[in-house]
C-alpha cells in the first residue's frame, strides 16, 4: 500500500476521532494491523476495506485514491496555470504574498527568520529545525526526524529508521528510556535462582516442592516494568500473580487452602474491568 493510501486511513480515523484500538476493535482486527495499515507496512484486505469505507460513509474508491472531486479540481487549476503562463500570465502566484526575512545570521551555521515568525536553523551539531508561527515544528538531525504539530508529536523517525506515528511514538520512548532499559537490564532471572536453590537446600515452606514458585517472579517482574513505563496497567501479567497466591494458599492451608483458594481467580476480570475503566478515562 502506498504512503498516501495510508496518510488518508489515518486521516479518516482522526477525523472520526478514533484511536487504533478503538477502530481495531469495531473491525475486529488488532491495533498493530490499523497501525502497520498508517505506516504503509501491511495494506487491508477487501473485507476490511469495505468496512472502513461503511465507518467512514465513504466509497473504497475515494478510500484508496482520495475525492476525485478534489482531483478533477486539482488538474483544473493545473491546466489554467499553464494557460496564463503560456499566454504570458503570471498566473496564481502573481498574487501570492511573500514574507520577507526579518533576520538572516551565518554565526555558528544558517538561521532565518521571517517577518511572521517562521525560523529556520541549520547547522551540523542540531540538524534542521523548521518552526512555525503557528507551532508546527520539524526536525531532521542525526536521532531521526521528528515532526509535530502544535506540541503534539505526529510522526517520529529514530536513529535506526523506525518509522512511528502518534500512538506507537509514546511507547517507542518509553522503550529507549534509559530507566525502563537499566529495570529491564537488571538480572531478576538471577534472583529468582538464587531464591530457588536457597529456599530448596533449606527445606523450609516445603523445600523442593514449593521453591519453583520463585521463577514466577521473572514474568511478573517484567510486566510490571512495562505496565509502569507505558502506563498500562492491563501489561502487567495478574493472572500469574493469582496462581501464584493459589499455589501458596493452597501449600500453606491460608484461606480454606485448596478448598477455597481457587476464589483468587475470580479477581482476574475485575482486575482487567478496572484496566478498562482506567484506559477509558
Amino acid at each position: 500500500m502506498n504512503i498516501e493510501t495510508a496518510n488518508r486511513l489515518l486521516q479518516y480515523r482522526k477525523q472520526h476521532k478514533l484511536s487504533q484500538e478503538e477502530l481495531a476493535e469495531k473491525i475486529g482486527v488488532s491495533r498493530q494491523a490499523v497501525s502497520k495499515w498508517e505506516r504503509a507496512e501491511a495494506a487491508p484486505d477487501t473485507d476490511n476495506l469495505i468496512l472502513l469505507a461503511e465507518l467512514y460513509g465513504v466509497s473504497l474508491d475515494e478510500l484508496l485514491r482520495g475525492k476525485t472531486d478534489e482531483k478533477e479540481n486539482s488538474d483544473a487549476r493545473d491546466e489554467q496555470s499553464a494557460q496564463d503562463e503560456r499566454a504570458g500570465m503570471g498566473g496564481p502566484d502573481e498574487n501570492k504574498t511573500y514574507h520577507k526575512a526579518r533576520k538572516v545570521s551565518f554565526r555558528n551555521g544558517i538561521h532565518v527568520e521571517s517577518e511572521d515568525g517562521d525560523y529556520v536553523h541549520i547547522n551540523f551539531k542540531d540538524g534542521v529545525n523548521v518552526i512555525d508561527h503557528s507551532g508546527d515544528r520539524v526536525h531532521v538531525g542525526t536521532d531521526g526526524i521528528h515532526v509535530e504539530e502544535n506540541g503534539s508529536s505526529r510522526v517520529y523517525t529514530d536513529e535506526d529508521g523506525n518509522v512511528m506515528v502518534e500512538d506507537d511514538i509514546d511507547e517507542h520512548k518509553h522503550a529507549v528510556d534509559p530507566r525502563h532499559r537499566a529495570f529491564k537490564a537488571f538480572p531478576i532471572w538471577a534472583v529468582a535462582l538464587i531464591g530457588f536453590l536457597a529456599w530448596g537446600f533449606s527445606g523450609a515452606g516445603h523445600g523442593w516442592a514449593l521453591s519453583w514458585i520463585c521463577f514466577l517472579a521473572i514474568p511478573l517482574y517484567y510486566s510490571l516494568i512495562e505496565a509502569i513505563f507505558k502506563r498500562k496497567p492491563q501489561d502487567f501479567a495478574y493472572p500469574v500473580l493469582a496462581a501464584a497466591v493459589y499455589i501458596i494458599f493452597g501449600f500453606c492451608g491460608i484461606c480454606g487452602g485448596w478448598a477455597m483458594g481457587w476464589i483468587v481467580f475470580l479477581t482476574i476480570p475485575i482486575y482487567y474491568f478496572i484496566c478498562t475503566l482506567i484506559h477509558k478515562h
